[in-house]
């Protein structure tokens, strides 16, 4: 059992939210807050039905969250273009500035951990990350990053 690597991904995710965890708190935020906020902010006018995809939540975990974030004035909902009833989601500009700060403290962890590994490693800890992704959803996933540039 590879128990010293499963500890150190406990720890290391412990650390990674723990950042962006004492910011959200301030709000009365939690990590279902930041993941919402995270994806809408990257996917300008995402559809509820494609966050839905990407979390993997149920619609009534989705709703209540949501309904925060908008009440709090940190995301939109707007009417699709074409079909009225769809409901495209963006950022506000608090929204936006929130997830960018919260991105910004996990992107300087990531960055010293791989200026500490050496940043030629990105390629394989990328190929590791999307290893732990379940089989089913890793090709998905990876497309998604492939469109966030």
């Amino acid at each position: 059992m590879p128990y010293d690597l499963i500890e150190l991904f406990f720890f290391a995710y412990r650390d990674f939210v723990g950042d962006p965890d004492r910011i959200l708190a301030d709000y009365g935020f939690g990590r279902a807050h930041h993941r919402v906020l995270h994806f809408v902010q990257r996917r300008p006018g995402m559809t509820i039905a494609e966050l839905l995809d990407i979390l993997q939540i149920t619609k009534q975990s989705l709703n209540r969250v949501l309904k925060e974030l908008v009440e709090t004035g940190f995301v939109e909902q707007r009417p699709g273009t074409r079909d009225k009833r769809q409901r495209k989601l963006h950022a506000t500009e608090a929204g936006r500035e929130l997830a960018i700060r919260l991105a910004e403290l996990q992107a300087r962890r990531i960055g010293r951990a791989l200026e500490a590994a050496g940043p030629e490693t990105a390629p394989i800890i990328t190929r590791y990350l999307a290893g732990l992704i379940d089989p089913a959803a890793r090709r998905s996933v990876m497309a998604h990053l492939a469109g966030s540039t």
